[in-house]
């Protein structure tokens, strides 16, 4: 992908399409920053199925996905189309028990209810 407005047409049409979508750094096997990472392992601990998109496979998406949010670190995390946030405020919603409830709210199967 090379054309600014063709990236943001793929990611929105990504996040349309998936329950949950996660632009990391690596792939949800092989995450290649800490900071994604610790979303994958927390989106694992959840059993939630989820979308992985590996930002370092093409700049122009890595560049992209920072603009469609005006967020400027990876990872990011939306969740029915919705922009969640970064590795802080997942971390901290998980803790707090918050990213299981919208989870559970937007009606999205996972395994782990704890």
């Amino acid at each position: 992908m090379s054309d600014a407005q063709a990236v943001q047409d793929w990611i929105r049409k990504t996040v349309a399409t998936n329950d949950v979508v996660l632009f990391m750094k690596g792939t949800k096997q092989f995450p290649q920053c800490g900071f994604s990472a610790q979303v994958a392992k927390i989106l694992d601990h959840l059993g939630v199925p989820y979308k992985d998109v590996n930002v370092l496979e093409d700049n122009s998406l890595r560049e992209g996905v920072k603009t469609f949010t005006n967020w400027p670190t990876i990872p990011q995390l939306y969740v029915k189309g919705e922009f969640v946030g970064g590795c802080d405020i997942v971390r901290e919603m998980f803790q707090e028990g918050e990213l299981h409830a919208l989870i559970h709210d937007k009606g999205i199967a996972h395994t782990n209810h704890a």
